[in-house]
């Protein structure tokens, strides 16, 4: 079977069931991590990140102040 004839029959499924073969196709990539490589502009971009970070460390936001401004919850 192909894959246009697998979304095909996917389409017609419920969201429920879409996005539980999302979630477990999702899950099964973290089973085999060294087939996911990263391309040269992302690998770019990341080497990037780590080195502003690394020059700069204050420069960012913890994890949790991030989430308490996009959910409104402080200014």
């Amino acid at each position: 079977m192909d894959l246009r004839t697998i979304l095909a029959e996917v389409d017609a499924w419920s969201v429920e069931d879409r996005i539980r073969l999302i979630e477990a196709v999702w899950d099964g990539l973290d089973d085999t991590p060294e087939t996911l490589r990263l391309t040269p502009a992302q690998e770019q971009d990341l080497k990037r990140r780590i080195e502003a970070t690394r020059s700069n460390p204050k420069a960012g936001s913890p994890w949790e102040e991030v989430k308490a401004r996009l959910k409104g919850d402080s200014e």
